[in-house]
């Protein structure tokens, strides 16, 4: 019996379907389905022949590219696993998953090379000529042209089962280190599918993609507009300038853009008139990571005519979980909407794994179709997530008369900056290794700009003054072994008796 077809097959069938349709485009370039099926099998092609075969660990360390775009598509076709490593991330970090993940490959952006080759002697699992640079070729790395020149562009002969895994991402873990998420082929197809039908998106689309393709909702999102057989502009990440923004919407066309508050709170905040740009071509817009506030919501929908607003809730995990429609958006504030199509009905469990009653808080499980296969290696982590075939993702919700959730704390408390999860346990284990550091808390506090910003508190060391606690050392400390925005953006020195904590002991990061 016939499977479903993965994102690399659509690819092929989009180039038959829609010969003149940009598949994918930036700044610079602009490529048709047939230009770009024929590039993703030359690059695939050239994979294999480079000794990776299916089920091999492809790990990628790059900001957004069409080529990075094009890795996954050539992952598709051929069995192989992606293995996306968020750009954010240093040495260390870096490391730990590319060993975690059994990686045998690896493509690096030529400006991230410097930082991979600090610990490129530890990844003992990658050959040396299956280290890939995208740019000038170096010592020690292969160059993508050269590994792509001359490659055959016929279809890779590999039949990929829908549940196969496609991608292995990482997600903090509440004990300090990221858990290795797998994700098949079918959880995927059924997100396209299933976001098709909530947002109705169509082949006449056009997505930008501003959002970094190492997130999960970057290969939620604009991959469903090439399965789809429509386009996607790809936009770096790290360069979000309004009035960019707003000339590429006017140029190109664009019809969606999946943004967090922090983006448009950018837009709304510098300055440019309503009617500067033509934006009138974009008819849906998406916001994730974090609630809007009402004042914001009037504030898109005034700048964008005509617009409609959508909010979504999900994870790395479970995929999209619930929606929050347009016409609910200023009628049900602060909620993250309803089950999804293809979901089944949430449960909010107490403690005790009982439903709760409508109005009380209770942890949120979904079901469907979207959810992942489970934690690498980690079987007990996957058992602890799981209610049944219920997943949780740690989120306390209530639900209101009319059925609409709306999330109240995060179990785990998770901060979300800049659209980035960053778990207290990560932050905390590197600030208490400061030698000057006795005990720590980190929390997040809202942040005009970021959402939530990182702070700590901690106690300075038994033989040191609290005044004397030199917080830029410390900071400049976590520079060096954690992500950027992982870095506290403000610590707060305080006394052992002053740190809020449970009678066993347990630190109260809600009191601080």
């Amino acid at each position: 019996m016939a499977g479903w077809l993965n994102l690399g097959e659509m690819l092929k069938v989009n180039a038959k379907k829609y010969p003149d349709r940009i598949a994918f485009c930036d700044a610079q370039r602009r490529f048709t389905y047939p230009q770009c099926n024929t590039r993703v099998n030359g690059l695939a092609n050239a994979l294999v022949s480079m000794g990776l075969a299916r089920g091999d660990r492809v790990a990628l360390f790059m900001e957004n590219s069409i080529e990075m775009a094009e890795f996954f598509l050539a992952a598709a076709k051929t069995g192989m696993v992606i293995v996306p490593i968020n750009f954010r991330l240093v040495a260390d970090e870096i490391e730990y998953i590319v060993t975690n993940s059994g990686a045998r490959a690896m493509v690096v952006d030529e400006e991230f090379v410097p930082e991979v080759e600090k610990v490129k002697d530890n990844l003992t699992g990658i050959a040396g000529e299956l280290f890939i640079v995208n740019g000038e070729e170096l010592p020690g790395w292969i160059s993508l042209d050269q590994v792509t020149t001359g490659a055959d562009t016929s279809e890779p002969a590999c039949d990929v089962s829908p549940e196969e895994i496609w991608i292995h991402i990482y997600t903090s873990g509440t004990t300090g280190k990221p858990k290795g998420v797998l994700r098949s082929h079918r959880s995927h197809i059924a997100f396209y599918l299933i976001n098709a039908v909530d947002f109705k998106f169509n082949e006449n689309d056009v997505c930008m993609n501003v959002m970094p393709l190492c997130h999960i909702n970057s290969t939620y999102y604009t991959f469903t507009f090439t399965y789809l057989g429509a386009s996607a502009y790809i936009h770096p990440a790290r360069s979000f300038q309004p009035e960019e923004i707003l000339s590429i919407i006017e140029k190109t066309g664009i019809t969606f853009i999946s943004l967090i508050p922090t983006h448009y709170n950018l837009i709304l905040n510098s300055g440019i008139e309503r009617d500067q740009y033509d934006v009138s071509s974009i008819e849906k817009l998406l916001c994730s990571s974090a609630p809007v506030r009402k004042e914001m919501k009037r504030a898109i929908m005034g700048f964008f005519p005509g617009v409609a607003l959508y909010e979504a809730y999900g994870s790395t995990e479970a995929g999209i979980v619930t929606i929050l429609k347009p016409e609910d958006q200023m009628r049900k504030l602060g909620s993250i909407g309803y089950e999804v199509v293809g979901s089944d009905l949430i449960k909010l469990l107490d403690d005790d794994g009982r439903e709760v009653a409508e109005g009380e808080v209770g942890e949120l499980y979904s079901r469907s179709p979207m959810l992942f296969d489970g934690y690498f290696n980690l079987p007990e982590k996957t058992a602890e997530a799981f209610s049944g075939r219920w997943f949780s993702a740690g989120d306390m919700a209530v639900a209101d008369e009319d059925g609409f959730f709306s999330i109240v704390d995060r179990k785990d408390n998770m901060i979300i900056t800049g659209g980035e999860n960053v778990y207290p346990s990560e932050v905390e284990e590197v600030v208490a290794d400061h030698p000057s550091v006795f005990d720590c808390a980190c929390i997040g506090l809202p942040d005009e700009k970021w959402g939530e910003k990182i702070v700590v508190f901690a106690v300075p060391s038994p033989a040191m003054d609290r005044e004397a606690l030199d917080v830029e050392a410390i900071r400049a400390f976590c520079r060096k072994r954690l992500a950027g925005y992982k870095v506290p953006k403000q610590i707060v020195a305080i006394a052992a008796e002053e740190m809020p904590r449970t009678a066993t002991g347990k630190i109260l990061h809600r009191k601080l």
